[in-house]
């Protein structure tokens, strides 16, 4: 009973590390666009494109994420903002995002 446990554990875990490494390509397809987008500027399409394909489907699948025209217009915006995931991601980013709509929030009032 014991083995059986410690397989699923050991499988679990496998399959988390397996999401986080598509996750990983999810987020160097957005850094992509956002380079084309600040070079060329047709970044949004191209995530678009990436992410009506086979492969964006299936990447976007096993990262956890359910491949739908919600999500691929949620990128297309992302990359349209034009911040790099590390950014984006970043503590500082999400402080200065909570401040600017705690200030947004106050002149409204």
């Amino acid at each position: 009973m014991s083995d059986l446990v410690d397989a699923t554990a050991y499988n679990f875990e496998q399959g988390q590390r397996a999401r986080k490494l598509f996750a990983a390509v999810v987020l160097a397809a957005l850094d992509d666009a956002i380079a084309d987008d600040k070079k060329f500027g047709n970044g949004p399409d191209q995530i678009a494109r990436w992410a009506r394909s086979r492969d964006g489907r299936e990447v976007l699948s096993c990262a956890g994420i359910d491949p739908n025209e919600r999500v691929v217009s949620g990128l297309m915006e992302f990359v349209g903002r034009g911040v790099r995931t590390s950014v984006a991601l970043s503590r500082e980013e999400s402080e200065r995002r909570q401040a600017a709509e705690l200030a947004e929030a106050l002149k409204a009032a």
